[in-house]
Formats: C-alpha cells, structure tokens, sequence
C-alpha cells in the first residue's frame, strides 16, 4: 500500500514539475485571459506571411506593447522596406521611416479589429467565440475560432498553435474556402519587456533611419497601370506633372465606373503628419489607408492614390492590389 501511495506522489509531483494539466475550451480561454492579462509590457519577434494570389508578401515583425502603447515594425524581406504602426497618447499612426513619411489615422486601433501579431487580440479572438474547438496534437495545443476583422469580411477563421505552457507559437488565417491567408510565426516572446521614455515617439521613430541613406525615387519612369479595371471602365486620360521634388502621374479612367488614380515620388523632406480617415489595412507589400471612397498607400518609393464616388471597397481594393508595371489597353 506504501508502495501504492508513493507511486502515486511521484506521479502528481513529477505532473506539477512538467506541466501535465489538462485543459478544455473553458479552461484555456480562463488560463490565457489571466496570463496575458497580467503582462505589463512585452516585445515579440516573428515572422509574417501574407497570401494574396499567386503573391507571398513575407515581413519580419516586432511587436511592442507596454500599457496603451504599441508599436509594430514590418519589414518587407524582399526590399528591406520598413513600416511601423505606432500608437501612443497622441493618436495611431503608420509611419515610413526611410521615406520621413507618416500618416495619422482617425482610429480606434487595434480594438477595432483582430491582429495576428498582437497577443492580446488573439486572446480576444478565443475569448470572444463560444464555439470555439480545441485539439490537442503533436504536443501542442491548437484552437481554432472565429475572427473579428471588421474590415475584411473573407477571413473568417484562425487556428492558434501553443505549446503545453500556453506559449502561443502560430497563428494561421483562413478564408471562407479553407484558403491560408495569414501566417504569423512567434519565434520569441518577452513578456517582462521594459521600453524607455522615447521607445513610442513619434519622432524618435522618424529619426529611425536617419543614419541611413533615405532612399527616395526623384521620377517617375514609367507609368504604373492596374491590371483589374471594373466593366464598361476604360482609362480616358493620362497626365504627367513635374513637381519640384520630383513627377506626379494621374490617371483617369472613365465609364460605368469611373475613378482616378493618382501616382507620384515621395519626398523625403515632407515630415508633416497627414490625417486620414479610413482603416489600416495591407495592401500589395505596405499597410495602407482605406475609407469609402479613397485608397492610400505607399510602395517602393511611390506613393498610390485612388479615388471614387462610384466605386464599391471591394472594386477599390480589386484595383489597387492589381497594380502591375504591364499597360492596360487604352
């Protein structure tokens, strides 16, 4: 009987030491609240795949969060581009470095909608859905629930990998065909990371890359057309403009659905915050601003305008995701 008991100690000791604890859909959602919850400031670092078409656009990620502020660096791979969404008392912002380039959104970020890189967002995510499912597999866990992104109704899905500790490792996004959209790899996470005074500032962030050399495009050697155009639209007229800083090209496409777009080098001098109104949003290899009737965003050097009053979101997008060096017919 002795025998019997000890086993049994050994058993419960070795299972408390290893983290042996099941858990089920209510109980994960309890254990992740409080653990996230409990964080005063972290700092994770990844890797972001997006899906978009035959296109991979894949950024290194590194989140920030202390309190109320935030501050996301992406970093295209393929051209060393970085952006960074930066929030702090004074309001939400995307901000370019190398371009001196920011933009001030009229926004509730990052409550108003899921983000695969920020922690608490995920575990909102899982809090939120009553029907969420939990497998556990492989020697991790993996839940899968419903998404909150309110700006774009295709993504309706997520699958979050954890380890036995609750360590979140994965997230993957999913359309309403089962298509991958999003891949977010955590590949390390500090979460008793301490920032100083400066880490969220609007300028310091600016002053980024200063050191480097700010890579700006003085011209516009040729003209850069979508490849998508709505039906019955056709491109009516084409107009170069020389500015002191360096070439604006607009574009004008007329028919059953006209609109304009607008293209031109960006100027490294410019450092006056710009407010927009619209959401955040990725668009080709950037995250760009996106409102009724305009699209914003800004991509190797140059900086993409389009604008409608006739035009759905889901055309505006269609348009500027389609963007190609390749003419259209005229």
């Amino acid at each position: 009987m002795k025998k019997i008991f000890l086993m049994l100690f050994l058993f419960i000791f070795v299972c408390t030491l290893t983290g042996c604890k099941k858990y089920n859909e209510n109980t994960i959602k309890r254990d992740l609240e409080k653990d996230i919850s409990s964080i005063k400031g972290y700092h994770v670092i990844g890797d972001l795949q997006i899906y978009n078409g035959d296109n991979t656009y894949r950024y290194k990620v590194e989140t920030s969060n202390y309190k109320d502020n935030y501050r996301v660096s992406l970093i295209n791979k393929n051209n060393n581009y970085e952006q960074i969404i930066l929030k702090n008392d004074d309001g939400v912002y995307v901000l370019t470095p190398r371009l001196n380039k920011s933009f001030k959104f009229q926004s509730n970020w990052p409550e108003n909608s899921s983000q695969v890189y920020l922690l608490e967002s995920l575990v909102n995510d899982i809090k939120n859905d009553t029907n969420l499912k939990l497998v556990e597999k492989n020697n991790e866990y993996i839940i899968e629930c419903k998404l909150a992104y309110s700006n774009n109704k295709n993504l309706v899905k997520e699958k979050i990998y954890l380890d036995k500790n609750l360590n979140i490792k994965k997230v993957e996004v999913f359309d309403d065909d089962n298509k991958m959209q999003m891949r977010m790899v955590f590949n390390e996470i500090d979460k008793k990371a301490a920032f100083n005074d400066k880490y969220f500032d609007l300028k310091e962030n600016l002053k980024k890359d200063n050191t480097e050399t700010k890579e700006t495009i003085s011209e516009i050697e040729d003209t850069i057309y979508p490849m998508y155009l709505p039906s019955g639209t056709y491109l009516s007229k084409e107009e170069k403009i020389s500015k002191k800083d360096g070439d604006r090209v607009i574009l004008t496409f007329s028919g059953e659905t006209p609109f304009m777009l607008v293209q031109e080098t960006v100027s490294k001098d410019d450092t006056e915050d710009i407010p927009v109104m619209g959401r955040m949003e990725f668009i080709l290899d950037s995250v760009g601003a996106v409102s009724d009737n305009s699209i914003n965003f800004i991509s190797n050097g140059i900086e993409y305008y389009i604008s409608s009053d006739n035009m759905t979101e889901e055309e505006m997008m269609q348009v500027a995701e389609s963007i190609s060096p390749v003419a259209v017919m005229k």
